[in-house]
């Protein structure tokens, strides 16, 4: 709401649609309507969902960089697509149930790390040491 009027509610949900995977498609519609960028759309049940979000836990990397370039709030699902092991561990350090929280759709926050590729492997690898750690503990 940059112009204190709501956003079309379909045009959210274009944008998060695309923001799955269709990188050229939400340059063009943050172009249009750069107030998209913080945009989230209720799936029902509380399933809340952003464009970041959608691409965090589907591995787009690009498109999760342009939109955190252009002022998306970091968050540890990003963080851990991304590959960013000191963002994840200070925030688990500071919030040790974010282990196990999970993002849009129910997606838990290891599905994110793995989604991360080979970049992702030490965010991996760190998530399910410290989930073996609680499993034990």
């Amino acid at each position: 709401m940059m112009n204190g009027n709501p956003l079309d509610k379909e045009l959210v949900r274009e944008f998060i649609f695309a923001a799955h995977g269709d990188f050229a498609k939400v340059q063009v519609l943050y172009e249009q309507e750069p107030a998209l960028l913080h945009a989230v759309m209720n799936w029902d049940t509380g399933d809340w969902e952003s464009g970041l979000g959608a691409a965090a836990h589907t591995g787009r990397r690009d498109i999760a960089s342009f939109l955190l370039a252009r002022g998306a709030r970091m968050d540890i699902f990003t963080a851990a697509m991304l590959g960013n092991l000191a963002i994840v561990q200070a925030m688990i350090e500071a919030q040790p149930e974010a282990l196990t929280a999970t993002g849009a759709h129910g997606i838990p926050l290891l599905h994110h790390a793995k989604m991360g590729g080979e970049q992702a492997q030490p965010v991996f690898d760190y998530l399910q040491t410290k989930m073996t750690e609680e499993a034990t503990a």
